[in-house]
């Protein structure tokens, strides 16, 4: 990837669950809220608040880099996809 291609730097703050970071399940779920601008990369399936952390949008980017590709989501939208490797699919949250 070259370029940062989100309007958010590296060091700002992304929501996201430890399943996420640790490996053990795929981001299928992508939120960036209309309310602050946050993000949020998620499994898509229920998780607990104990699960939730708070890292770096440049960590999220570097577990997995195809996250790029929504750096254009508008605020208020959501995008999902069925497993890694399929296409991500945008809409209103």
């Amino acid at each position: 990837m070259s370029g940062w291609p989100f309007d958010a730097p590296r060091n700002a703050a992304a929501v996201t669950v430890t399943q996420v970071m640790d490996g053990f399940h795929p981001i299928l779920l992508v939120c960036h809220d209309a309310d602050d601008g946050g993000w949020q990369f998620l499994t898509g399936e229920n998780v607990s608040m104990a699960d939730a952390l708070l890292v770096s949008l440049g960590s999220v980017v570097e577990r997995d880099p195809t996250v790029a590709d929504l750096a254009d989501l508008p605020e208020g939208w959501k995008a999902t996809r069925a497993d890694p490797g399929a296409d991500w699919v945008r809409e209103p949250q």
